[in-house]
């Protein structure tokens, strides 16, 4: 294949970027970081899975990788599934960018098209080097300036072909490749699916954190559910509830239908429960999130729950990647029976980012099927 572009960079400016962050980095995210670092040194181009519980700090290793690309002189894309997501890495990638020497730029969502032009345009001067984006980046329209590495959140989501699609777009150099995901995949299944990745395990979480409490709830013992989340909010507490669907009846694009069960017409959607709660704590205590709001709603919603005016947010599998929360410690789960493994993991990982004592409840039909009761 082709030949990557080496960035190399020096003791003394690794260690200068590492104490800009705000925090100190772990033992375990500092050894994935030397792997990174040393595989974009080289001319033969970087293939690396980091791989890492939900709130290990990927983000940090993948922000200091991409300081590194920059300070070559080169561009990085941030390749990441949703919107939602996007925006919040780029608000993490703002948040340090001027100690770093970064110059993001969030290409996602619904732009006029003087302003898409414009992001474009910077992307192919140069003038913007992390650049964060949902498959848009993939749009025929972009073209880099000098893109020499990619970093792709979550996997699962994204097929072969659109990464092949983004290598394309590095020209006649063959960009390095960052895949994060915090789905544990066991090394000998990492190399048969992902045969070109070597894996780096970040096998370690910051100091302080505890351990998630998992309980389960048959439909019938729901109520019991609702009164710890009333604790937990009581205690100040914050939660996310999840539905698999925005209505009931309704097959939306986010409604999980990756585990085979045959979906029961009761299924309960974000709709009703967000109804139901707001009339329980209150209208303003309660937000709802899901891809049929406008943008404008969405970016409401999760403002307040971030800032703590709403401390419930209601939502489909939206927020199973990347709503990062530390307050919020405690999550349910409404019809759990129907979320595939991996989604089960990614939502439970919404919580225990604090110091909190954290918990996911689990609430799902009062008869399941084996493979149901293996999964809960």
């Amino acid at each position: 294949g082709l030949p990557a572009r080496p960035c190399a960079i020096a003791k003394q400016a690794a260690e200068q970027h590492a104490s800009q962050l705000p925090f100190a980095l772990t033992a375990a995210q500092q050894r994935t970081l030397n792997e990174v670092s040393s595989d974009l040194a080289r001319e033969r181009p970087m293939r690396r899975m980091l791989q890492g519980e939900v709130g290990s700090g990927k983000t940090a290793v993948a922000l200091l990788a991409s300081a590194q690309v920059v300070a070559a002189g080169a561009q990085v894309a941030w390749l990441v599934p949703t919107e939602v997501l996007a925006e919040q890495h780029f608000r993490n990638v703002s948040a340090l960018a001027e100690r770093l020497g970064l110059a993001p730029l969030l290409l996602a969502g619904k732009l006029r098209a003087g302003e898409r032009r414009e992001r474009i345009r910077r992307i192919e001067d140069g003038s913007a080097n992390v650049i964060v984006g949902t498959h848009a980046l993939l749009s025929e329209s972009v073209t880099f300036r000098e893109l020499s590495a990619v970093v792709v959140d979550e996997q699962h989501r994204f097929g072969v072909a659109q990464r092949l699609k983004l290598v394309d777009k590095a020209g006649v150099r063959a960009p390095h490749l960052l895949v994060m995901t915090a789905t544990p995949i066991p090394r000998s299944l990492a190399l048969v699916l992902y045969g070109d990745l070597e894996v780096s395990v970040i096998d370690a979480l910051p100091p302080g954190r505890k351990p998630i409490i998992t309980r389960r709830y048959a439909r019938a013992a729901r109520a019991d559910a609702y009164r710890q989340l009333e604790r937990a909010l009581a205690a100040g507490g914050r939660a996310f509830v999840v539905c698999p669907t925005i209505r009931p009846g309704s097959k939306d694009q986010e409604e999980a239908d990756d585990t085979g069960e045959a979906a029961a017409p009761t299924a309960r959607g974000v709709e009703e429960v967000h109804a139901e709660l707001s009339e329980r704590w209150g209208a303003d205590k309660v937000v709802k999130l899901h891809a049929q709001l406008d943008h404008d709603a969405r970016t409401e919603a999760l403002a307040r729950f971030v800032a703590g005016s709403a401390s419930v947010l209601v939502a489909t599998t939206i927020v199973e990647v990347g709503v990062d929360v530390p307050e919020a410690n405690l999550i349910v789960v409404e019809d759990a029976e129907r979320f595939g493994l991996a989604q089960l993991h990614q939502l439970r990982g919404r919580v225990g980012r604090g110091e909190r004592q954290s918990a996911c409840l689990l609430v799902h039909a009062d008869e399941l099927t084996a493979d149901a009761e293996q999964r809960l």
